[in-house]
């Protein structure tokens, strides 16, 4: 057989009988064995799929009535397919001319702006509105303004940066344009990634990336650049496409029936556009319960992995954002429908082969009522108009007079609960917004409108803001009934009575009654039902320490701070509330981590002016400054004596001129206040201190009062789809109380505040056809209102501030301190108040400098409940810088009236009819 081989005959027949095997077995295995695989893959080269948008699921409130639907819109689009492109440029003037003349908004990607001859790229623009919103312009990089928004908002530093960026956003309404991952500004990573798509060099400027483009699409110097700049958006769409020429560009949502008579007479000239119709979502209240449904806006980049890559949407969907438009996107997305179509090599349409019908998303049914929705917001905005010019309040239940005015009550909430279920029937907040104005993107001008207008206030109206479930706020006098429940379920009796001596005498100061404080006037003997009803602070400091201070003896009862914060427990202002949408909790306070938390307060301020305190090889070895920091902190437990404090700090490597100053900070800023005491107690007792509650929170505690202890879980969902609603919602656990009886002395109390001759909020309820139990609180605020401008406000006040200084050499000193400093001053107006201090050898203080700036006025809550019988619904109203607890009641008025049936005009009306609704 070799010798056969030798042969060249042979040996040419064996290769040709290899070769023609290997084909047999290759061909076998690609027809037969993999046959339906590869037909399969050359299917799906010439048939592509284009997806048909689901009409989105409708919102509707408890009765059926529609709060967000979809309603039929025109769109202009373009099918890249059916373009000839030495006609593109043509096509994209007379296009957009036709929707400028109509007054119709169109998509407008291009990131390059001309104005006024100008060039710019919009992302530059973009960075540097959002710096000049939040009083941060001179700042360059993302991380100085990471790093600055991080101590401006006292954010621990020990959080990383993605925990810090999810504070700013959840708990402060501050969204940075800012890649914590890269360290980036995102406009920024969209410029890099613009300039890389279309080959240019990342250092052209905007008017050099701008001709590069024009000479690219060979745009005639005739043409002037409105109109090259029209061409470059069509382009930029079209480019943006890629190889989806099956796809249909849309160019203008929601246009005019004039743009489509324009459009559809000239079609002839405009080859590939057309109109068509798709489903637009509507909010036919505007307004109405922006806070609960929220909106719909673009997928963002940090979300396009989860929506794009994992659940298939289009790059160009527009989904849910806040409230329950984002909650239950996936409900509400409903099942996309598909074009199956044929194309070509090169992507272009050749055939529609078939369509699959979209199905609609699910309808949510929530629990408010949207006529009752609409009286609560009604009322909550008159009274803040009213507050701020000492106006009345008018109403068909009386009028009511304002009597002193409060000129920064601008913000404001209102909550409204069954009482029994604890589902929302009404939540509204002030400022608000239209979430319409997102439904086909949202233009830069009114996105602007929404952000906070004075980043350096923190009190500053942020409409987007949902203040009813994320503004946690001192509750005040609206606490007390926590304090008389744990006194009394602990064994005191409610009908006995206790002197109010006016103030305490305690740790160096007084803790007065607000009667004591405003008039120096005493209540005399009350007993709980009359402390409530006049609102006695000095009774709650006796409770809640079992001490009668007046006559210096044991009132009999093991009170004190830790069994107070378990019954602030009980009422669930430790949680959440179970609310669907997004909210907050930040817990009861903690007296064991009291001095933790101060002492990291401290180290922040240290941190933050390390280079201002210490000598420069203290500053420049990281782990030497980290060690003598962390000495400075552990002095808290002890809390040493100044001269001891100042001997030990000028061995640290503190700065001579810094040692004093430093040392005062620590005791009597922080050190004196790192131990709990018997003032905390007292504090705590009467709503103030460390308390911060949600109105929603304190909505849930009120019900639970309300309905004899049943502490349930808050909602806003009635039902979905076609699920049976829950009309008798299950109640929920019973909170653990000694004697459930004790519930009827606080109902008592409450039902006194609205109907006595004492009650702080008679002049409200007094007359009111309903008995209601309520209860007033002012909180206290405490700082100054700084301005948006603080440079401006140093020059305007200039004159009194600093008379003996120059203000060119404060200016001049404030310029060298920011180039010398750039990680420390945030703007110029930080320098300056620096620069002062130092040209006047530390004489000019922090008071001296604000002295001219507003106090925060006192925030005005009012939390009630009715009818006092048989409770239906509980309401609690908070004002923000409202001045006084009365000031908010009259808005629950309103809402109680509406609820109740007491507004309608029938003449048989009665209480027991209205309860049947």
């Amino acid at each position: 057989m070799f010798e056969k081989l030798k042969n060249r005959y042979n040996q040419i027949l064996l290769f040709f009988g290899i070769f023609l095997c290997i084909l047999f077995v290759r061909l076998f295995t690609l027809t037969i064995v993999e046959g339906e695989k590869y037909k399969e893959l050359s299917d799906n080269i010439r048939i592509k799929k284009i997806p048909i948008s689901a009409p989105r699921g409708e919102l509707r409130d408890r009765y059926g009535r529609l709060l967000a639907g979809n309603q039929p819109s025109f769109t202009v689009q373009i099918m890249k397919n059916e373009l000839i492109d030495s006609e593109i440029n043509t096509i994209a003037v007379k296009l957009l001319n036709i929707l400028k003349v109509n007054g119709d908004k169109h998509v407008d990607n291009f990131p390059i702006a001309i104005e006024n001859g100008r060039y710019s790229f919009t992302y530059d623009k973009e960075i540097e509105n959002w710096l000049i919103t939040q009083g941060l312009e001179g700042l360059t990089t993302a991380d100085d303004v990471f790093e600055t928004l991080r101590e401006r908002l006292e954010i621990d530093p020990a959080l990383d940066v993605f925990e810090a960026q999810t504070i700013m956003q959840q708990d402060h309404g501050i969204y940075p344009p800012i890649s914590v991952k890269t360290m980036k500004f995102i406009p920024q990573m969209q410029k890099e990634n613009f300039l890389q798509k279309y080959t240019l060099e990342e250092n052209l400027n905007a008017e050099e990336a701008f001709q590069a483009l024009r000479d690219r699409y060979e745009i005639p110097e005739t043409v002037t650049n409105e109109d090259a700049r029209k061409i470059l958006i069509i382009r930029h769409e079209l480019r943006e496409q890629g190889y989806r020429q099956y796809q249909p560009v849309t160019i203008a949502f929601n246009v005019s029936a004039k743009t489509v008579s324009e459009v559809e007479e000239r079609i002839m000239e405009m080859p590939g556009v057309s109109v068509e119709v798709e489903p637009l979502r509507y909010y036919p209240g505007d307004n109405l319960a922006a806070h609960i449904l929220g909106y719909l806006s673009k997928i963002s980049d940090t979300e396009r992995e989860k929506y794009v890559n994992e659940l298939g949407y289009d790059p160009n969907d527009l989904i849910g954002k806040d409230g329950i438009e984002r909650v239950f996107e996936k409900e509400l997305k409903g099942k996309d429908g598909a074009k199956y179509v044929e194309v070509d090599v090169y992507g272009r349409l050749i055939n529609v082969l078939r369509e699959e019908a979209p199905q609609k998303g699910e309808t949510v049914y929530l629990s408010i009522d949207a006529k009752l929705q609409k009286v609560a917001e009604d009322a909550l905005s008159q009274a803040l108009q009213q507050i701020q010019v000492g106006g009345t309040f008018t109403s068909k239940w009386g009028d009511y007079k304002y009597g002193e005015v409060f000129r920064n009550a601008t913000t404001g909430t209102v909550v409204a609960l069954d009482a029994k279920t604890m589902e929302v029937l009404a939540l509204a907040n002030y400022p608000s917004y239209n979430p319409n104005l997102f439904s086909t993107g949202i233009t830069s001008k009114d996105w602007n409108e929404l952000l906070d207008k004075n980043p350096r206030d923190p009190l500053s109206p942020i409409p987007l803001f949902n203040l009813g479930a994320r503004a946690a706020i001192q509750p005040g006098s609206t606490y007390k009934m926590i304090t008389g429940l744990a006194a009394i379920d602990n064994g005191m009796n409610p009908n006995t009575k206790l002197f109010d001596n006016g103030f305490i005498p305690y740790g160096g100061r007084n803790f007065g009654c607000w009667l004591w404080n405003t008039k120096k006037q005493k209540h005399g003997w009350v007993d709980l039902y009359k402390a409530l009803e006049v609102s006695c602070n000095y009774y709650f400091y006796n409770v809640s320490t079992g001490w009668d201070h007046f006559k210096q003896q044991s009132l009999g009862i093991a009170m004190n701070v830790n069994k107070l914060l378990e019954y602030t427990k009980l009422f669930g202002l430790d949680e959440r509330t179970g609310i669907e949408i997004g909210e907050n909790a930040y817990g009861v306070p903690n007296p064991q981590k009291k001095t933790a938390a101060i002492k990291a307060m401290l180290k922040n301020h240290i941190q933050a002016r390390a280079k201002d305190y210490f000598e420069p090889e203290v500053f420049e070895d990281k782990e030497l400054l980290e060690n003598t920091i962390a000495e400075i902190i552990n002095w808290a437990e002890e809390n040493p004596s100044r001269g001891e404090l100042i001997n030990r700090t000028g061995k640290l490597g503190v700065k001579k001129d810094k040692i004093e100053s430093l040392v005062d900070t620590a005791k009597f800023t922080y050190f004196n206040q790192a131990k709990w005491t018997k003032g905390d107690t007292f504090n705590l007792s009467i709503g103030q201190g460390e308390h911060a509650y949600t109105p929603l929170q304190m909505a849930r505690y009120i019900a639970t009062i309300a309905n004899d202890g049943y502490l349930n879980k808050v909602s806003v969902v009635k039902k979905i789809g076609s699920e049976t609603p829950n009309v008798e919602k299950e109640m929920g656990k019973r909170i653990e109380l000694n004697n459930y009886e004790n519930l009827k002395h606080v109902r008592q109390g409450m039902s006194n505040v609205t109907q006595e001759e004492g009650g702080t909020a008679r002049a409200v309820f007094g007359k009111f056809p309903v008995k209601v139990g309520g209860k007033t609180g002012t909180a206290q605020r405490s700082g100054k209102i700084n301005p948006k401008d603080e440079a401006e406000y140093l020059r305007k006040y200039w004159k009194w501030i600093a008379p003996s200084l120059s203000l060119s050499d404060v200016e001049s000193k404030a310029k060298e301190l920011m180039a010398a400093q750039k990680d420390r001053y945030r703007d110029e107006g930080d320098a300056m108040r620096d620069a002062i201090k130092q040209l006047s050898n530390n004489k000019i203080t922090n008071e001296q400098l604000d002295q001219f700036k507003d106090n925060y006025d006192n925030f005005a809550w009012f939390v009630s409940y009715a009818p006092i019988d048989d409770p239906q619904i509980v309401v609690v109203s908070l004002i923000f810088q409202g001045g006084h607890g009365g000031y908010a009641s009259p808005v629950a008025r309103e809402i109680i009236a509406e609820y109740l049936g007491l507004n309608k005009e029938a003449e048989n009306l009665n209480l027991e009819n209205a309860l049947t609704r």
